[in-house]
This record gives C-alpha cells, structure tokens and sequence, in this order.
C-alpha cells in the first residue's frame, strides 16, 4: 500500500514539474505565432478534453506530465512550411521557444523558494547561541593552536562573548588575515591568532570555518536518523531510521559535520556506534567506506541521511524574501554544474546520480516531513530539470538550441537526414542512460 502512495506522490510532483516545462514552451509558442496542435495533461491515449481553436486541450492517460505538440515539428523543410509551422519561424524565435521550458522551470523554482522564504525561513537556533565547539580536526588550524572539542569562544576579533552568526560574519569581513581569537578550555582562558585562508574564486560559507577546525556545535543533543543507504556501513552495521547516534568511539558528535570530520581523523577505522533505538540503548559495529556524494567530496561516511538541527522560524519580507530565494537558487544552480562537470571529469561516478526510484523515495521523505521540505524539494527538481534540459543533447531542447545556433553560423539549414540520424543515434544514448541509472537506483532499494 505505501509502494502505492510514493507512486502517486511521485506523479503529481514529476507531473507538476513536466506540467510547467511544456506551458513554457506552449505560452512562448502561441505568441510567436506557431500553431500549437495539443497540449496535453499526461502521456498516452487521450481520455478526454476540449478542442478550442487551433488547440487539442487533452487529458491522457499517463499522468506523468505533459507535452506539447507544435505543428511542423517533425522537421519539414521551411520551404515547404506552413506560415504557423514551427520550421517557418525564424531561428530566433525557435531558440525562444526551446528556452522557454527550461526557464519555466527555473522561475517555479525561484518562486517556489521564495514562499519557503516568505512564509517558513529556517534559521538555524546554534547561529544566535554560545560560540562551542563541537569537534577539531586534529591537523586543522584549530587544533593547532589548541582548540578542543567542548571549548567556548569568548572573544572572536572585536566581538566579546560572540554567537555563531557573529563569528560568520567577522569572518568573512577578515578573510586571509589574523584573527584574534579568545577561548576557555578546562577552565582556562586561551588566546591565539587564527587566519582563514580563502582564494579569490571561492565563496566564503560556513563549510569554510569549519575547514580551519571551527566545527559548530549545532544541537544539545545526539544526531538522529532519518534513512539509512541500502547496502551501506550504516544498513550492514543494522542502523535504522529513527535511531539517535549518541556516540562514536569515544566522543559524542552533536552534527554530521563534527561525525564526518572524526570518521576523516580516523582514516576508515572500524568504530564501535553507542545509540538509541525507541529510548533504548544499543551498541553497533560499523567500518567507514570512502563514499561519493553529488557535489561533496569523496570521503568516509556511515551511509544515512540525518536529522537537520534545530531551527527557529522566520517570515522574511518580500524584498528579503526575493533575494533570499536568489541566493538558494544561485548555491542549487552551481552545485549542479558541479555534478555536471564532475561527470564528464569523471571526479563523480555516473551511479551517484538519482533516477526516478531515488526521485520518489526523497519525495517521500520530504513528504513525511511536511510541507515545506517537500516545496523546498519541489524547487530543486524544478531546477534540475532545468539545467538538465538545457545540455546540448538531442532529444533535449538544448540539443535543438544547438543545432539552431549552427544552422545560424552556417546559414543555412542543417541536412535533414543528417539530423534525423543525430536525433536518433542521440535518443538511444539517452535511453540507455536513462536505464542505466534505473538500474541503479533499484540495486540501492533496501530488498531484505
């Protein structure tokens, strides 16, 4: 019955996202003056609809998105052409009309964000609470110059008794230069000088203060489990969903960044897990595997998504709320180009990447969460699909931009049945990877 349920919240999200594409490219059409021939809610046979002008608007049987049919889209010569066929409108206004699916899917997402801005910002309580530290590296700055798990910040530069945020934020204002630093350990009071060293090309974040071993502690207390990877350390060590880490070898991490830096300083050792499972404790046994990450660095993880810390809740204004949503948009857009340029660098293996099965699996965690998680999900599909459908591959509509720019370079149309070969030869590269990544996500489902 649940298998049920995760199918149809998969279709109404995918279909929501797909839905939004193909009104772009509908809407961009009809003012370029291409007679649209469906546009059509879901694939498949037709159930019903209404023929309203030029139109077919149809509801099919596969609701799995939609699509739209332009006339003279099968790639009759213009010449030939009706004045309202697609192939009869100037390149430019193909090119709008290729655009204009992806970025709809980009100003869903941006929209789709900014309510989460607007109406449940999540700000992070550690960010306003006493600057202590959660865990350092033992060959970080940090460490060097005597920080410890536990310790205090007092003074961070010119801020007396300083929170997270404030830390941030003098930071980032003292980027490649000497910070003083003040704070107590067992008791006493220790001062040092501590430098973040950025080059000009990186964006300063808090993942940078915590490469110099500022490790923020970001709850009070252990670090829960939502879901654990399918044949991962975590499943073989028998960790579940719902269990509380409370310690691993013989500290307590209260963040997966403090747990992800120890299982680094321990280099893959095998660590004995102290957790609680329904308020009772339990001892596992796990050996950290060097793992690849979408966008992360390779390196030694357990295997299960966490708990995000505890978070107030904000209703940013609109202008705040606007600007909020370009910042996530802009940090989701450039960590997908990474992945991206991590595949064809071949720095990130091609069985990282998510297909339908991961899809609905994370729309049903996001579900299960609530309403918000699932819109912030919602947005990062939209984007992915986005970026996604802009790769100058036939069938995608970058592969038509493509080959519209080179047929503007040359002027003059590209060959048809050269073309048609492309598309073809290009369409079955797509299933096949299409498939491979399938496979892929069935052989990470848990089947035990």
């Amino acid at each position: 019955m649940h298998i049920l349920v995760v199918v149809i919240e998969f279709a109404i999200v995918l279909g929501i996202m797909v839905l939004i594409h193909e009104l772009g490219h509908f809407i961009v059409a009809k003012l370029c003056g291409v007679r649209v021939e469906t546009f059509s809610i879901g694939f498949g046979p037709r159930l019903f609809g209404v023929r309203y002008g030029e139109t077919d608007y149809r509801i099919s049987l596969l609701p799995l998105g939609g699509f739209v049919k332009m006339a003279g889209e099968s790639g009759a010569e213009a010449s030939a052409a009706a004045p309202d066929d697609l192939t009869a409108k100037p390149r430019w206004q193909r090119v709008l009309i290729a655009l204009a699916g992806p970025f709809a899917n980009f100003i869903l997402a941006f929209f789709l964000l900014f309510l989460v801005a607007h109406f449940h910002h999540e700000v992070d309580q550690y960010l306003s609470g006493p600057a202590v530290v959660d865990y350092v590296p033992q060959s970080s700055l940090a460490a060097r110059d005597g920080l410890a798990a536990g310790d205090t910040i007092t003074r961070f530069n010119s801020v007396n008794h300083p929170t997270w945020e404030q830390i941030l934020d003098e930071s980032s204002l003292n980027l490649n230069r000497p910070i003083p630093v003040t704070f107590t350990h067992n008791g006493q009071t220790i001062s040092c000088n501590l430098t973040i060293a950025v080059d000009a090309n990186t964006e300063f974040s808090a993942e940078t203060l915590m490469s110099v071993g500022l490790i923020p502690r970001m709850a009070s207390g252990p670090i829960g489990v939502l879901s654990v990877s399918a044949h991962s350390p975590a499943d073989r060590a028998g960790l579940e969903a719902g269990d509380e880490l409370v310690r691993i070898n013989t500290i307590a991490p209260y963040s997966v960044y403090a747990l992800l830096a120890y299982l680094r300083d321990s280099n893959g050792a095998p660590a004995t897990l102290d957790i609680l499972r329904n308020g009772h404790p339990l001892t596992l046994t796990a050996t950290p595997e060097k793992m690849e990450v979408p966008g992360a660095d390779t390196q030694y993880r357990l295997g299960f998504t966490y708990r995000p810390p505890p978070a107030d809740i904000e209703h940013l204004s609109i202008g705040k709320s606007i600007a909020q949503s370009y910042r996530d948009n802009r940090k989701g857009s450039l960590l997908i180009l990474r992945v991206l340029q991590g595949l064809f660098t071949r720095h990130v293996a091609v069985k990282q990447m998510m297909g339908p099965v991961g899809i609905a699996q994370q729309i049903d965690i996001a579900t299960q969460m609530g309403l918000w998680p699932l819109v912030e999900l919602m947005s990062v599909i939209s984007l992915n699909l986005g970026i996604f459908n802009l790769l100058p591959v036939p069938p995608l509509d970058g592969g038509m931009i493509l080959f519209l720019i080179v047929e503007s370079v040359i002027r003059r149309d590209v060959n048809q049945q050269f073309k048609e070969l492309v598309y073809q030869i290009a369409f079955v590269c797509v299933v096949l990877f299409a498939f491979f990544v399938l496979f892929n996500d069935i052989t990470k489902l848990h089947l035990h």
